[in-house]
């Protein structure tokens, strides 16, 4: 149903995250979607007071205008390029999308998942840092992690790197 779509990207203010943004917002947001940027910051990067009350849920939803302001966005410990609140500001703007951050805190991995059966997601798109076979076997790769354990399609864009 139109309207009712909530469309996920994994943002960390990357290349290859700016990528997937890019991507969704030319082939996949339309009017009437929420497009929900997912942040998650490592654990103990935050302060104390709110932002412990949000760990195990991450935060509530931030709309656009909170996190592009930077005093605000400095509270969540997250700072958004101005390149990515111009894409975000003009999708939102064009299309009529509302735009939405969710902020967690831990394993990138874990928490995206969670994202998606938790918001819950229609979808999610994710960029990919093409990292080669030996890093990505010690390191992991957040991208095949969620293709496998994601309960909505998800989408893997390609850094153009």
């Amino acid at each position: 149903m139109e309207g009712d779509r909530r469309v996920g990207v994994a943002v960390d203010f990357s290349p290859c995250s700016k990528a997937a943004l890019k991507w969704t917002v030319e082939n996949v947001a339309r009017s009437g979607d929420h497009l929900i940027i997912i942040n998650v910051q490592k654990e103990g990067l935050y302060e104390e007071g709110e932002m412990q009350l949000w760990e195990a849920t991450g935060s509530p939803f931030i709309p656009l205008s909170d996190f592009s302001d930077p005093l605000i966005a400095k509270k969540y410990g997250v700072h958004p390029d101005a390149e990515t609140l111009d894409i975000l500001n003009t999708v939102a703007r064009q299309k009529e999308v509302v735009v939405l951050m969710k902020i967690y805190w831990g394993d990138a991995r874990e928490k995206i998942c969670e994202a998606i059966d938790n918001i819950p997601l229609s979808c999610l798109v994710i960029g990919n840092r093409g990292l080669g076979k030996i890093k990505r076997v010690l390191l992991g790769s957040v991208s095949n992690h969620v293709v496998s354990n994601g309960s909505c399609p998800v989408t893997v864009v390609k850094s153009a790197n």
